[in-house]
């Protein structure tokens, strides 16, 4: 009697499981109206002629910046779900698209340290990579580095320009 409770549990998780992995809101992939953008990435999409105003709804989760000739660049900025609309000179909807931003697609190894966390990138040797959501102390020392070595390389290349 027990078994056959436990076989009907694991088909009915399988049947459900099976069911999540089908929905559409599964996994990254792209519909027609969803532009799919990894988290501190740029993605380009073009639309129709004659855009003029581009109207993001969460910033905080995507930026988008019009080019010339119809041509927008979408950065993910931070998880989740926004949209964008898209107006011509006139104030007529061109197009309002969905943005979905999601994690890092590479080999992304994230080290827990009770509540704090930290990220690396091991592409093929490991190292410090900035996510949102790493511990306040790990996130501000290493975007401090970073900080001192573009300031060094600035001013190095600042000085070698000036001699020349």
């Amino acid at each position: 009697m027990r078994k056959q409770l436990l076989r009907r549990h694991a088909r009915v998780c399988l049947l459900v499981a099976a069911a999540v992995l089908a929905s559409p809101a599964a996994g990254v992939a792209e519909s027609a109206d969803t532009i799919a953008v990894n988290v501190d990435q740029a993605k380009l999409v073009r639309l129709p002629g004659k855009v003029a105003t581009i109207v993001v709804g969460n910033p905080m989760i995507a930026d988008v910046t019009l080019q010339p000739g119809g041509m927008i660049i979408v950065t993910g900025k931070g998880y989740g779900a926004t949209n964008f609309i898209a107006l011509d000179r006139g104030g007529e909807i061109l197009v309002d698209r969905q943005i979905q931003v999601e994690g890092p697609s590479d080999r992304l190894v994230t080290v827990y340290r009770g509540i704090d966390r930290e990220s690396y990138s091991c592409m093929p040797l490991c190292q410090r990579r900035v996510t949102l959501g790493d511990s306040d102390a790990y996130f501000n020392n290493t975007m401090s580095q970073a900080g001192s070595l573009s300031n060094t390389a600035s001013g190095s290349a600042g000085a070698g320009a000036k001699t020349n």
